[in-house]
């Protein structure tokens, strides 16, 4: 083999540990946050338990406070494993197909707080999703209007 091949093969050997690397180290990172819930706020929809899918273990519940200047989604007790360019949405079905994007998941465990916006319809919106975006993944969803 020349020293030529040699190069390209630790080149392109160097490159794919690289990129398996970035792909799934954010699978083993944690991150945990503890956010109070709003001290104003009253809850309009009771905490829902939070459903997983079989790739991606989830637990913990979703409530909706309504505050006097804000609504938020509230997570408690909240844990899931990490991924790729994870979202929060509320949508209206577990497809994302309309939804409403609260931002980027803050945490994989804690009380977490987001802010949803003014004139949301929580009536249309009926499941709170975590998604990634980068592979259109469900990771875990909670039905707000369940019973």
């Amino acid at each position: 083999m020349s020293m030529k091949t040699k190069i390209i093969v630790l080149i392109t050997v160097v490159g794919l540990f690289v990129a398996a690397y970035y792909g799934l180290s954010p699978l083993w990172r944690t991150v945990t946050l503890e956010e109070a819930a709003p001290t104003s706020a009253k809850v309009t929809i009771s905490a829902r338990p939070i459903a997983d899918t079989v790739a991606h273990p989830a637990s913990g519940t979703v409530s909706i406070l309504k505050g006097e200047d804000e609504t938020i989604l509230r997570y408690e007790n909240f844990k899931t494993i990490n991924g790729p360019d994870l979202r929060v949405y509320l949508s209206t079905d577990l497809e994302a197909t309309e939804f409403v994007d609260l931002g980027v998941l803050k945490a994989t465990e804690g009380n977490v707080n987001y802010s949803i916006p003014a004139g949301t319809d929580l009536q249309k919106y009926r499941y709170a999703l975590v998604w990634c975006e980068d592979f259109s993944v469900l990771f875990n969803s909670a039905d707000l209007q369940s019973k």
